[in-house]
């Protein structure tokens, strides 16, 4: 396919996924019953991308409770009460704390690398949280004989591992989830968090080749969570330059649900960073409407307006369901949206004559 195309990770668990997950909280099943429910939603999770032609799969993350608390879920020096993300619907969700050191992850994306690895001949990505997403769960009044900065080495470490395992194990693209980022312009408008954020993770990115920084990507949407999203209303023109100087060699960028696709796509051709792809969202996984492969195709060839098409790629705006409790789109409609941006990105690559 002229213009590459990947899905962005998570996908709705089945729903006996879904009631395994509260009854291994709530200690009705054991962690076995837990991992045969995970296996058999992975299994059919790869089979099902298999059947929509897409030519790069993910593991749907079936086996993380949160995209974003995925490495520390059950270690034990975590407490309730970090910050809080409201939706605009109303709903919210809040990070825990740290209460102790040292920073180390309990769960690693290799180990769901090759669970699906072994289902598929297919290149699998694999999605990873972004250090600067668990910085929030360093607590603001600090850790008596842990300070922030050597919370703040050990998450760089732990990344940086988190991510060479993967493309050690042969992942086709590792993604850095960084939903953050948008956010933090809500939180603080003078831009000064998100360009900690920046910083944070290009301390990591720096320590890889650019070779390998070619395999890394970065994502940024304004969440998606049970059909609502926490920073919608932040203006991509506030985010994208700074973005942009994540040393990363694909940005996966939402883009179906703007109201404005165009000017956003001005501002990624007045601030396309050198060598990179920019992947722009042609589904919409808050829509319940499935887009047909005619639409994918006409937003596809927008977008090769502004951007190079050699530097283009094509993406769902972003995961179906990044926590595991979000239940408000169907596994059928979700692969719906994924068969119909393959065919409508072959649809544009036919048109543009690449």
């Amino acid at each position: 396919m002229g213009i590459p195309t990947e899905p962005i990770g998570s996908v709705p668990r089945p729903a006996e996924l879904v009631q395994g997950f509260r009854d291994h909280a709530e200690g009705r099943i054991d962690a076995a019953a837990l991992r045969a429910l995970t296996e058999k939603a992975l299994a059919d999770t790869v089979s099902r991308f298999e059947a929509t032609g897409s030519p790069v799969v993910t593991d749907g993350e079936q086996d993380k409770p949160s995209f974003l608390t995925y490495p520390v879920a059950g270690i034990p020096d975590l407490a309730a009460g970090g910050p809080v993300v409201p939706f605009a619907d109303g709903h919210t969700r809040q990070l825990p704390v740290l209460t102790s050191g040292p920073f180390r992850y309990a769960a690693h994306a290799v180990d769901q690398l090759r669970n699906a690895q072994r289902l598929t001949s297919l290149p699998v990505k694999q999605p990873v949280i972004a250090p600067s997403a668990l910085s929030l769960l360093y607590p603001a009044d600090g850790i008596d004989g842990y300070s922030r900065d050597e919370f703040t080495a050990d998450l760089v470490n732990e990344t940086e591992a988190d991510i060479r395992a993967c493309l050690d194990e042969g992942a086709a693209v590792v993604q850095l989830d960084f939903t953050e980022g948008r956010l933090s312009l809500k939180l603080d408008p003078s831009g000064g968090l998100l360009r900690d954020f920046v910083a944070l993770n290009n301390a990591v990115l720096e320590r890889f080749s650019e070779a390998d920084r070619a395999r890394i990507g970065v994502h940024t949407c304004p969440g998606g969570d049970w059909d609502s999203t926490h920073s919608a209303d932040v203006d991509y023109a506030e985010l994208l330059p700074e973005l942009f100087r994540i040393k990363a060699g694909r940005f996966y960028v939402q883009l179906a649900s703007e109201p404005d696709r165009r000017r956003v796509l001005a501002v990624i051709k007045e601030h396309l960073p050198a060598d990179a792809r920019i992947f722009i969202g042609v589904t919409d996984p808050i829509d319940p409407r499935v887009e047909t492969p005619e639409e994918v195709r006409d937003r596809v060839l927008e977008a090769a307006e502004f951007i190079p098409v050699e530097r283009l790629g094509t993406c769902d705006d972003c995961g179906f369901a990044p926590f595991a409790d979000d239940t408000s789109t169907s596994r059928d409609t979700a692969f719906a949206k994924v068969s119909a941006r393959v065919e409508g990105t072959r649809l544009a690559t036919e048109a543009l004559g690449v």
